[in-house]
């Protein structure tokens, strides 16, 4: 392959004069075309016109501040659970699943009824989050729907209408796992079109650093970014969580039963209007990135990527562990 003329541009090099000094040969030992199946890089790596700018990346932090928990992974399974508790009253059983059962019998099915769903979901839209084009606009649908559950509790808030609170807390839980998944499929495409790791990447296409370098730099680009969505968004709940406390207390939820449950329904409510607010700017302003190319059906290409991930789990035992401990505690 020659590097002269027109074929620099092929291979993302912006700078021609980079390579003058080095020649074919010296070039080839560390470049991109080396064609490492095992650490594919970005195909738009090299394109302008997917840059990486600062407010995208501020961004992205915000949506993480709106999907932060509190909607439909903390206050919506404490609302599902009062629910069940105040229609259940002192026998403390009530109807589900064909049968007379207890209030953490319910609760512990609606988590498997949920988890049996997601499986079902990732399997057929995961890939979607790696792999195409489709990924911004599934984030954008599961997103919907997460709002459209969340302003659902302002309607289910007596205990006749526990049934209803178990669809929500079932679905509920769907849409925060399957938004959050999404939104984390975008980082590396954000940290791999930044300024820092496209200069690295002419740095490694000129030869004048090696492939585990530019790994190096990929990987410490994404952490920081990941890292800093994780701070950020802890700094902007506990912001969040001040205004819930004033919240509360205008609702007078320690007055009576009724107002707990009420005051539980408008906190949901509330923190999915901070989430819908604090995720349009991520709609807008995220650059249509391409996935990785599925090389055919990309339903089957996540599933060969999950046949992958299980042939090589046994070489990390210690992260098997935590995992199977972790599940284990929830």
């Amino acid at each position: 392959m020659s590097t002269k003329g027109a074929d620099l541009g092929e291979i993302g090099v912006s700078d021609p004069a980079r390579l003058d000094k080095k020649g074919d040969e010296s070039v080839t030992q560390n470049a991109v075309f080396d064609n490492d199946p095992e650490q594919p890089v970005a195909p738009d790596q090299f394109d302008d016109n997917y840059r990486t700018s600062k407010w995208e990346i501020w961004a992205y932090y915000t949506y993480y501040i709106g999907n932060n928990g509190l909607t439909l992974f903390n206050f919506a399974p404490t609302a599902f659970q009062n629910l069940l508790y105040q229609a259940a009253g002192d026998s403390g059983v009530l109807p589900f699943a064909g049968k007379l059962r207890t209030i953490d019998s319910i609760v512990l099915l609606s988590n498997g009824i949920s988890f049996a769903i997601q499986i079902a979901v990732f399997l057929i839209l995961g890939s979607f989050a790696d792999f195409g084009s489709w990924r911004p606009n599934i984030l954008i649908v599961l997103s919907l729907v997460a709002y459209a559950i969340g302003f659902g509790w302002l309607g289910v808030h007596t205990e006749e209408k526990w049934r209803i609170g178990v669809g929500l807390y079932i679905v509920g839980l769907i849409a925060y796992q399957t938004t959050l998944t999404f939104w984390t499929a975008a980082f590396p495409g954000l940290a791999r079109n930044t300024a820092e790791l496209k200069n690295k990447a002419e740095d490694y296409m000129a030869g004048t650093i090696s492939r585990d370098e530019y790994d190096q730099a990929d990987m410490m680009k994404r952490s920081q970014l990941a890292n800093m969505a994780f701070y950020i968004q802890s700094v902007g709940e506990i912001v969040i969580l001040a205004i819930i406390v004033g919240i509360m207390f205008g609702l007078k939820v320690n007055a009576s039963e009724a107002n707990n449950n009420w005051g539980l329904s408008v906190l949901i409510a509330f923190a999915s209007g901070v989430w819908l607010l604090l995720s349009i700017p991520w709609f807008i302003l995220e650059k249509r990135r391409p996935g990785q190319d599925p090389r055919g059906n990309i339903i089957m290409a996540g599933i060969k990527q999950l046949y992958y991930a299980f042939s090589q789990v046994w070489k990390l035992k210690q992260s098997l562990l935590y995992l199977i401990g972790m599940y284990q505690d929830t």
